[in-house]
């Protein structure tokens, strides 16, 4: 029996989204309700409030209960399925993101150890609950979804119950680079320089800029030029705007400046950029 499934359309232009909601929902599972073999292109977590059943993947069975949850990783092949005389009931949500397996990584959840124990039930059913309430509202938008779904995720980091030996250690340099990209995206709107962001994290420049490159596939510079020209591509989309406050909202103070850096990423103006899009 399906209680209720939903399906988010993004209100959001942008294709690089650190978190995206896919889908979400809630069921009370038949006996021997069956999904798979298969596979998913995005990330799905399932939560159990009751009941058993068992989750396949990578060669391996595991037998599942209330207050455990699993994780489908993209493009592994798995097998879920409600036991016969006590079907489970879950809740799950599906999602991806440039960032997604980094998120995830901190809660102890992977590939290799999909399943999580939480004992935080009823804070887990309450965000469920936010994230199926978002989903219904018609005027909703990106952020109040988002939000739903890093404090689920936070949720299942402070209450897992995943064994030390077991858990997933964040590597210090994926820790590194979490802090780096959240002090690029708070501070992309002054004058910023790459030196101060190193000083910040208290790592060399050099080494700073090479773990960047090889984790993010551009340098922390042109990662910053990137994500100043994106947040000026939504805001040419506000007609009331000059060029000249759009530079200055994304830490360009010299407009001339932004007009050429503008151009050089995008190929185009600001102003014929914003000509063509209004």
């Amino acid at each position: 029996m399906l209680n209720y499934q939903y399906k988010f359309e993004s209100l959001s232009s942008e294709s690089n989204l650190d978190l995206k909601l896919y889908y979400c929902g809630t069921e009370a599972c038949a006996p021997n309700h069956c999904w798979g073999p298969g596979l998913k292109d995005h990330y799905k977590i399932h939560y159990i409030y009751s009941g058993k059943g068992t989750f396949e993947t990578n060669g391996q069975t595991y037998h599942l209960e209330s207050g455990q949850g699993f994780l489908i990783y993209p493009n592994s092949l798995a097998t879920y399925k409600a036991d016969d005389k006590n079907p489970w009931t879950y809740s799950w949500v599906a999602f991806n993101g440039r960032y997604a397996e980094m998120y995830l990584n901190q809660t102890g959840l992977s590939q290799e150890h999909p399943v999580f124990f939480c004992d935080n039930d009823d804070l887990l059913k309450d965000c469920f609950n936010q994230i199926f309430d978002a989903c219904k509202t018609q005027q909703t938008n990106d952020l109040r979804l988002i939000s739903s779904l890093y404090l689920f995720l936070a949720l299942i980091k402070e209450g897992s119950g995943l064994d030390s030996s077991r858990q997933k250690t964040v590597k210090p340099r994926d820790f590194y680079i979490q802090r780096a990209l959240e002090f690029i995206q708070t501070n992309y709107s002054r004058s910023l320089c790459i030196h101060e962001m190193a000083e910040h994290l208290s790592l060399n420049r050099n080494y700073m800029t090479k773990i960047f490159k090889e984790a993010v596939g551009m340098t922390p510079q042109t990662y910053l030029i990137n994500y100043r020209m994106d947040k000026a591509c939504e805001l040419m989309k506000d007609s009331y705007l000059t060029i000249g406050e759009i530079s200055n909202s994304v830490g360009y103070s010299d407009q001339l400046l932004f007009s050429r850096m503008f151009k050089k990423f995008l190929g185009i103006s600001p102003r014929n950029y914003r000509n063509q899009n209004i």
